[in-house]
């Protein structure tokens, strides 16, 4: 992946450099075309035909830096990962580094991992504007990976509509007040791959994720 990386980068800074070399003898020969086209002779105006052979050449080679440029963007989407190369991931199941997750079918999954046994824990399920919507504490206190599904009902216990994103953050401490360290992840299987804003987007179950978030793969 270095090779090709380093291949990309400097692929792009030989296009740039042609691009401004192309950029500075097109100005350099409009600025002599001007200058000959004042000063020239009236009975022996200059040969149209060969200036125009020189317009088209230089626009040819503007038009093929262009399409090298389009080229390598295509190829370096697909290197990061892009839609086509990502596909494979459909049907499978999908862990990713994510605390946020969609209110489908009046739930909402995460899992959450302690590295440590904890004395005690707090879940906070908060809205899309970071408003905590819902807390309560963790059932589950060893260290490692344990499941968390919340009901979709907020403090008031209203049930919030589906189609909300909603994420999950945990607070914990173990036996002597000292804080333990988590982490928030969203899994399921992946049932679509699209890009949006130039990201490549993976949705797990009903909750869309950057590709470069998950962190595990496996065949149902």
């Amino acid at each position: 992946m270095t090779d090709v990386t380093s291949a990309t980068s400097t692929t792009s800074t030989n296009i740039a450099a042609g691009q401004k070399s192309l950029n500075t003898t097109y100005t350099e020969f409009l600025t002599l075309l001007t200058t000959q086209l004042k000063n020239q002779d009236p009975s022996q105006p200059l040969d149209t035909n060969a200036f125009t052979q020189q317009l088209v050449s230089m626009t040819g080679v503007q038009q093929q830096l262009l399409s090298n440029q389009l080229l390598q963007q295509i190829a370096g989407q697909t290197q990061d990962g892009g839609v086509a190369s990502s596909v494979g991931l459909i049907g499978k199941t999908a862990t990713a580094a994510s605390s946020n997750a969609v209110l489908s079918g009046g739930s909402a999954q995460w899992s959450y991992n302690l590295a440590a046994d904890a004395g005690s824990a707090t879940l906070t399920v908060s809205d899309s504007s970071g408003k905590a919507v819902w807390s309560g504490p963790a059932s589950a206190l060893t260290a490692g990976d344990h499941g968390f599904s919340w009901n979709g009902k907020d403090f008031s216990g209203a049930q919030r509509a589906d189609g909300g994103t909603y994420t999950l953050s945990v607070t914990a401490s173990d036996a002597a007040g000292q804080a333990v360290t988590s982490a928030v992840s969203v899994s399921g299987v992946v049932g679509s791959v699209s890009q949006a804003n130039g990201q490549t987007q993976v949705k797990i179950g009903p909750t869309p994720v950057p590709l470069s978030t998950i962190t595990s793969v496996t065949s149902q």
